[in-house]
């Protein structure tokens, strides 16, 4: 019996107005593909690309490269019309850098969401014929989205 494929290709997180989460996923997704430090840390010409060794020519154009299949990734990750904002970008990480400028919210956004949270948490009841599973899914929810936000910066005075 022939074996299928054993090697699963991970999709890639689709941007669905969620910067946080998808931020998260995709971080996680190009750090799994070896390309995230090049969004870290970006990609610059040289200023004198003739002064450079055949050695340092090499690094570059990988260097280069490396930052051309991470653009693709994020180019796949995101929908046309917010693509269309962010083609002029030059890198990976100006595109990355673009987008959390454009959609991660800021210290009050999220002090703000945080405290809504807080207060679902707080009210959270059981539904007339809702199954336990399902309150402790709505609460996990809760929780989980309240750790993500403290995680990503957001506190919370109580």
């Amino acid at each position: 019996m022939a074996s299928k494929n054993k090697f699963v290709q991970a999709a890639i997180p689709r941007f669905d107005g969620h910067y946080d989460h998808w931020s998260m996923l995709m971080e996680n997704f190009l750090r799994s593909k070896e390309y995230w430090q090049i969004i870290e840390d970006g990609i610059s010409a040289p200023t004198e690309f003739k002064a450079l060794t055949n050695a340092q020519k090499m690094e570059f154009e990988a260097r280069k490269l490396k930052d051309l299949k991470a653009k693709n990734y994020l180019f796949q990750a995101i929908e046309r019309p917010i693509l269309e904002t962010i083609l002029c970008k030059e890198t990976s990480k100006d595109i990355w850098d673009s987008m959390r400028k454009k959609y991660q919210g800021t210290a009050r956004v999220k002090r703000a969401q945080l405290q809504a949270l807080r207060r679902d948490f707080e009210t959270l009841q059981m539904k007339e014929g809702e199954s336990v599973m399902s309150y402790c899914a709505r609460t996990m929810e809760t929780s989980n989205k309240m750790r993500l936000y403290q995680a990503r910066g957001a506190c919370l005075s109580p």
